[in-house]
């Protein structure tokens, strides 16, 4: 769950992580030490990215943290949030549990909301976000519309 806030005249857009519920375990323990990872994202390039703290031992953490990207009006359109959950691992790599966007580009629930925030500016919108897969592990990947293949290189 996620609250989005757009102030049009500061040029500055608020996301708010609330909380997670129902995680993947993704520990040996049967839990998981989530954070969320949001990155600010035009014409495909990150352009910057922010994250939470972490919550230890949990598939139900509560967040209640603002992360404020700064937007000029006339780019809010051409912008979209990725929001990643995370699990942090003391050891190796952190894994992905799940991913959803935001933006005038995304689908569904994840548009919707994005319009929401830019018909209402200056208050808060907030919504419970599905977790879909990381695009580099779906099986579905080519089917989203996102990056294409990249192309095997020319041989002579």
């Amino acid at each position: 769950m996620f609250s989005l806030c757009y102030l049009p005249t500061a040029g500055r857009m608020t996301l708010t992580v609330i909380k997670c519920r129902n995680l993947k375990a993704m520990d040996i323990t049967g839990s998981s030490d989530p954070y969320v990872k949001v990155s600010l994202i035009c014409d495909g390039r990150r352009l910057k990215k922010r994250k939470t703290t972490t919550k230890r031992s949990t598939l139900n953490p509560v967040y209640n943290e603002a992360i404020i990207f700064d937007i000029p009006p006339e780019n809010v359109e051409q912008v979209s949030l990725s929001i990643t959950v995370m699990d942090y691992d003391r050891v190796g790599h952190n894994e992905v549990i799940g991913v959803c966007y935001t933006g005038p580009d995304a689908q569904g629930l994840g548009r919707d909301h994005w319009t929401e925030m830019l018909a209402y500016p200056r208050k808060p919108i907030t919504h419970w976000h599905s977790l879909g897969e990381w695009p580099g592990r779906a099986a579905s990947f080519e089917s989203q519309g996102s990056c294409p293949s990249p192309k095997p290189p020319l041989t002579p």
